[in-house]
């Protein structure tokens, strides 16, 4: 698996917004993504050595998490779609959605609605999925979600390559986001998502590690624990967008 340097990196998460989570505002009572104009305040030199900080931070609790792992055989790969079928996954939102199987993959569109697994909940688990997104398109690759989970529930691996959102593919919804074009539209790409609960110095946090066709972008430590086990989903998001998913597989890791 291919690692970025930092110096690439840094060209494709903006270490300002890279860091908007992380501040707090105890005066707001707006959502985690309606946090644009706290990040005003600082000055990019600030967030650049802040993104230092938190490479090094990743760093660290990687290997960590590393050298705990244990020796034992890892758990086989589950294939959550059979290429043929709908079994093992449901629908939940409008009635102007559809979801069909056809050339071996499953096809999103028309109005918004969220295509759920009925396996799990899953708590710790590397998940890949080969999916695509036409241009102009919108979609959202979700995990440790509800059963009947709406756009804001659970984590969102962005689905994005030209949608008026500039929050593209390879985006940790609402938590770090990427904005250059990393895969083009009509491209089928592979997207891999590594969660872990995990304790740092005494602190508990969920480690999620985000790669894209083999490029592993960043891992981002969620100290706040944002969603505990749950499943996974995709997003139809509008009239204009169109999703494939021809593979998804998960393997389960240890607590």
């Amino acid at each position: 698996m291919q690692k970025l340097s930092a110096e690439n990196l840094q060209s494709i998460v903006d270490p300002i917004r890279l860091f908007i989570p992380l501040m707090k505002d105890t005066n707001s009572t707006s959502t985690s993504r309606d946090y644009t104009m706290q990040m005003n305040r600082l000055t990019r030199n600030t967030a650049v050595a802040a993104f230092a900080i938190f490479a090094a931070l990743c760093s660290s609790v990687a290997v960590t998490a590393e050298e705990n792992k244990s020796s034992g055989d890892q758990a086989a790969w589950i294939s959550l779609f059979d290429g043929k079928s709908m079994e093992g996954w449901e629908k939940v939102g409008s009635d102007g959605s559809k979801w069909e199987v056809k050339e071996g993959a499953i096809w999103g569109s028309g109005t918004p609605s969220m295509l759920v697994n009925t396996t799990g909940p899953y708590k710790n688990f590397h998940y890949r999925a080969e999916v695509k997104i036409n241009d102009g398109g919108n979609s959202g690759l979700y995990f440790r979600t509800t059963r009947k989970p709406g756009f804001s529930d659970g984590y969102e691996a962005q689905i994005d390559s030209t949608h008026t959102d500039p929050i593209r593919t390879g985006s940790l919804y609402g938590f770090c986001h990427v904005y250059p074009q990393l895969v083009k539209p009509g491209t089928w790409f592979t997207y891999e998502i590594e969660v872990r609960d995990d304790v740092w110095r005494g602190r508990e946090m969920t480690r999620i590690k985000i790669t894209v066709d083999g490029n592993e972008l960043y891992e981002y430590l969620d100290f706040e624990k944002t969603y505990g086990p749950g499943h996974f989903a995709f997003q139809q998001h509008d009239p204009g967008s169109t999703v494939a998913i021809r593979k998804a597989e998960v393997q389960p890791l240890a607590d």
